[in-house]
């Protein structure tokens, strides 16, 4: 099976977040299934630094404003199309925005020609390569969907389009439709057309022929009214085209006995060197070298939506409960400018590094008790993946796919010995702080805390399950488009 996947960011080219790395795991999973996926992605300058072998399939002339080619390359083990359109995409800052923060203004026409692109290889312009089916990541390349149903071919792939995070939709105004290029007659409600303008992932939702996302309770709570941001009507309506499918996380980048960023390894049959990553830990943080602290990692963004809001109110409720905090993120101005005063506040007990550092974000999971995910909603979240494999105790809000993946500490899981994590209530400063309280509470009993790392560490968070499933879905896509035959 042929399967071209379109992604705005990959592993370990690009990455803003857990889009890039879903991309980036995924076509190695799915090779052992026999599937070979290509990926296109845009060539961002970091992507075209690094990728190996290119070799032009297509020249556009003129593309979305310029002179574009479509690239075969690779990355490693990853078999990638490349768009190289610098007048698309080569700019300095974050690939979403320019230096100001703000969003490129021209985003709609950016990834329209993300879109654009997957549509031309299915229409041949790579002779060699014709893909059974098409999967589009989130909003930026869900136009994909809606260019292969108007180029009108009589015969044409199954299309998946997986939602990473529907808080992102790709609005714009109405007056950009012939821009992006498609005809008049897709702005309609069967078509492209969201609340009088252009969704982008209304129209991959619409058109895709299978609709997944990352955890089976996430794809529920986007059809009620309250988690659905809009398109719950749409995403009920599609009935069984709706599923979801657990992430994973690549068990060979993210292990603690072999991670090249740690000062020291481990296992879970030799964890002597997880303390050696909690004392580093806590001089990196200028963290009270306390031994008996229940030591509480955040890597997050700071914002809303990741519940960080309620953590400083939560802090105040704790009491006398020996807690330390490290952490890491950046976000929002006002809650940034929050946590440092109550990292000054309680110098000592509260350590925060504003920003993103990969080899922070590892000596974190090492080096901590347990991982805090307090989000007031989160389609699956990778974070307490990783905490699960380097034996930091998950403490999650109950949603999306933080109540898939973590077993929750309760009276007969710490009985039966299945427990992973602790789950409370979410958008709740006060069921954070009792959360919190009972960490520490539990931490007390080594052996029972221990148990815990040990089931987390024994979790299965690889992809092997989730690329069977997604081979299922790609078999369902492909009778979908022959018209269920």
């Amino acid at each position: 099976m042929r399967v071209l996947a379109l992604a705005s960011e990959i592993y370990p080219l690009v990455k803003t977040g857990g889009l890039a790395d879903v991309a980036g795991a995924l076509p190695l999973a799915l090779a052992k299934e026999k599937v070979e996926m290509r990926t296109l992605i845009p060539g961002y300058p970091a992507v075209m630094a690094k990728i190996e072998a290119a070799r032009a399939v297509h020249r556009y002339e003129e593309f979305y404003g310029g002179p574009a080619r479509l690239l075969r390359a690779k990355a490693g083990a990853l078999q990638l199309y490349v768009i190289d359109a610098a007048h698309l995409f080569n700019r300095p800052g974050a690939i979403y925005q320019g230096p100001d923060g703000a969003d490129w203004p021209d985003n709609a026409v950016r990834y329209a020609a993300l879109a654009r692109a997957g549509a031309d290889i299915v229409r041949g312009y790579d002779v060699n390569y014709r893909p059974d089916v098409v999967h589009a990541h989130d909003w930026q390349a869900g136009l994909v969907a809606a260019f292969i149903r108007f180029d009108g071919a009589p015969e044409r792939p199954g299309v998946v389009a997986t939602i990473h995070n529907l808080a992102f939709q790709g609005r714009y105004p109405r007056e950009t439709l012939g821009a992006l290029g498609l005809p008049p007659e897709a702005f309609a409600v069967d078509g492209v057309e969201y609340y009088g303008g252009v969704g982008f992932l209304k129209a991959a939702l619409h058109f895709a022929d299978r609709v997944t996302t990352v955890s089976p309770t996430y794809a529920q709570e986007i059809r009620t009214a309250e988690g659905g941001m809009g398109l719950d009507g749409l995403l009920r309506a599609r009935g069984d085209a709706v599923s979801g499918v657990l992430n994973g996380v690549d068990v060979d980048v993210w292990d603690p006995a072999t991670d090249p960023l740690l000062p020291a390894h481990f296992s879970a049959d030799a964890m002597k060197g997880r303390a050696a990553c909690r004392k580093a830990l806590q001089e990196a943080m200028r963290l009270a070298p306390d031994p008996d602290a229940l030591l509480v990692g955040v890597v997050s963004r700071l914002t809303w939506q990741k519940g960080l809001d309620l953590l400083p109110d939560a802090v105040g409720k704790l009491g006398r409960d020996n807690i330390q905090f490290a952490m890491l993120g950046a976000g929002d101005s006002d809650l940034e400018h929050r946590f440092r005063a109550l990292a000054s506040e309680y110098a000592g007990r509260i350590g925060l590094r504003v920003g993103y550092d990969e080899a922070l974000a590892r000596l974190i999971q090492a080096g901590s008790d347990a991982l805090l995910v307090p989000s007031r909603f989160e389609p699956c979240g990778l974070t307490q993946l990783c905490a699960l494999r380097y034996g930091s105790v998950p403490i999650v809000a109950r949603v999306g796919g933080l109540a898939d993946t973590i077993v929750d500490a309760n009276e007969m899981a710490l009985a039966a010995g299945v427990a992973t994590g602790l789950q409370f209530a979410p958008g709740s400063s006060e069921r954070l702080a009792e959360a919190l309280s009972r960490a520490a509470s539990l931490k007390r009993d080594a052996g029972l805390w221990r148990t815990m790392q040990a089931n987390g560490m024994a979790t299965d968070v690889s992809w092997t399950r989730p690329a069977r499933r997604y081979l299922q879905i790609y078999r369902d896509a492909m009778r979908d488009a022959r018209g269920g035959d």
